[in-house]
């Protein structure tokens, strides 16, 4: 290895962001490339082309040489990390045939497959039969063979947009075990791909050779084509290496090593995360999600479309703050933080349930706000969101308490919303726990860089190099006054809204048709 540093590119929701890493975590350089084409052809559909994700990648690189070239001879090698679960469908070339069906996407499949009757009975005495269904029916590969059927009959391979910038890179139909988190034939307790006798296969049109190779995180998938090189401007034969989805490199990126000590991400989807070296399922059927460490789990807790709520808080009704900003060169964040303080914890009995997109456990579910009165305003409601969120991930926690017998005893957070004080510190007062930033706000890149420092020998292994290049900075306490409040609101009002206005979201549904099912 001649180099010192390596290079993570981080495919994330709203931008794909180039990252050079030391071996000490130390982010030397950073370019970022937003991503603001995605295409809704028809309601409920969300979709990239995969094509411009790469396009992007290459830019970002690009630009992150073009203003350090001298960095260019440093870089040892490569690691990806993407947004989860979004499809790319491929033919034998590797060109994509159609574009991605990104996370965001919430089609449904019409026309599944179907599974022997000893298997629907299996699963209805087991008390899965619904959650079956649910992942039939949500599988981007039975949607495709159901609805596209030319399309399904020239693919050849159907990768998630991890496997699909690795193969950009390599050449290789390869990618990390770390990455797959989908609707896929996965084995999620021995981390490969399902067995011949898993029901997986008979639930999927999705056969065996149209899946990727798969490493470990840390191993190298491949080295960089002489056509990569020339799209990026990096070195050619540099080695690319398995890291993870971007859930779980924040996880690794914020030092998240241990299950007492949970990763809460406020970012477009809002989770909870510890880590554990024992399969262990939060939710009973949804599987705990590979980490970017080898041979462990991520448990978690999700609020889809969670953090999103801010930024449509924002853009709703943050004009006076955006405007101010423009005027007085004051951060927004700054402004909105103002906003959050304006207003005294609880504020004032608003209270926000963060629901807005119906989930295995919550079929039901539509947001709700309750409590309203003549004395709340925008104030109010900014933070009455930050406290739902707060109050939902804490739920989460506790169910992953339970199911792993581990008490959570600290917090880190990353995800846009951590750049926020007032968020870090209601977070704490809510959790009654202390909640800290990692160093670099950047984890999901460090974790994929510290999965390609370890592959890379810069780090005998995984301990060592969490200890080299994963810290904290600012530490927020909880208030105990505050905390005890919250205490009151989180027992006595938050964990009974959902159960209580169940019957009111289904008879909405039935009259009015929307959500559709």
């Amino acid at each position: 290895m001649n180099g010192d540093l390596v290079l993570a590119i981080d495919n994330g929701t709203q931008s794909v962001r180039a990252l050079a890493f030391d071996g000490s975590g130390e982010l030397l350089a950073k370019s970022r490339i937003e991503l603001d084409d995605y295409v809704a052809a028809r309601p409920g559909w969300h979709e990239h082309d995969a094509q411009g994700f790469w396009r992007h990648a290459c830019e970002a690189v690009r630009a992150l040489l073009a203003e350090h070239p001298e960095l260019r001879s440093r870089i040892a090698g490569v690691a990806v990390t993407t947004q989860r679960a979004t499809t790319v469908a491929v033919d034998a070339s590797g060109r994509p045939l159609r574009p991605a069906i990104t996370w965001l996407d919430q089609r449904k499949s019409s026309r599944v497959p179907q599974v022997g009757w000893p298997l629907r009975a299996a699963f209805r005495l087991a008390g899965v039969a619904d959650t079956v269904r649910y992942f039939q029916h949500e599988a981007e590969a039975n949607w495709l063979a159901a609805c596209e059927p030319q399309t399904w009959k020239q693919t050849s391979k159907l990768l998630l947009l991890s496997g699909y910038l690795n193969y950009c890179l390599t050449g290789r139909f390869a990618d990390s075990a770390g990455s797959q988190v989908g609707y896929q034939p996965f084995d999620f307790k021995h981390l490969r791909w399902a067995g011949p006798g898993d029901w997986k296969w008979r639930a999927l049109a999705v056969i065996p050779e149209m899946l990727p190779e798969l490493a470990v995180p840390g191993e190298i998938l491949g080295s960089l084509t002489a056509q990569a090189a020339g799209a990026t401007g990096l070195p050619a034969g540099l080695p690319v290496l398995a890291a993870a989805a971007d859930k779980a490199c924040e996880v690794l990126g914020a030092g998240c090593v241990r299950p007492d000590v949970a990763c809460l991400s406020y970012g477009t989807t809002a989770t909870i995360n510890v880590c554990s070296d024992r399969y262990v399922e939060a939710t009973p059927m949804v599987p705990p999600y590979p980490s970017a460490i080898p041979n462990a789990y991520d448990v978690e807790v999700q609020i889809f479309r969670g953090y999103w709520m801010v930024s449509w808080f924002k853009e709703q009704f943050g004009t006076l703050e955006r405007e101010a900003s423009q005027r007085s060169g004051i951060a927004p964040e700054t402004l909105f933080d103002e906003l959050v303080a304006s207003v005294p914890p609880g504020a004032m009995g608003l209270m926000l349930q963060p629901y807005w997109s119906p989930g295995l456990r919550t079929p039901d579910a539509k947001g709700a706000t309750v409590g309203f009165g003549d004395v709340h305003g925008r104030a109010h409601l900014y933070r009455a969101i930050l406290e739902g969120l707060a109050y939902a991930l804490r739920d989460g926690k506790e169910r992953i308490e339970r199911r792993t017998r581990t008490p959570v005893t600290a917090l880190r957070v990353c995800g846009g919303g951590s750049q926020s004080d007032a968020a870090m510190q209601l977070t704490s007062d809510i959790f009654g726990l202390p909640a800290a930033r990692p160093h670099v706000y950047e984890a999901s890149g460090l974790g994929a860089a510290i999965d390609a420092a370890v592959g890379l020998k810069m780090h005998p292994n995984f301990a060592a190099a969490v200890a080299a290049m994963t810290r904290t900075s600012q530490t927020f306490e909880p208030v105990p006054e505050r905390r005890e409040l919250y205490e009151s609101l989180y027992r006595r009002v938050y964990l009974r809204l959902y159960d209580r206005l169940a019957p009111l979201y289904r008879a909405i549904r039935e009259i009015t048709g929307y959500p559709p099912p």
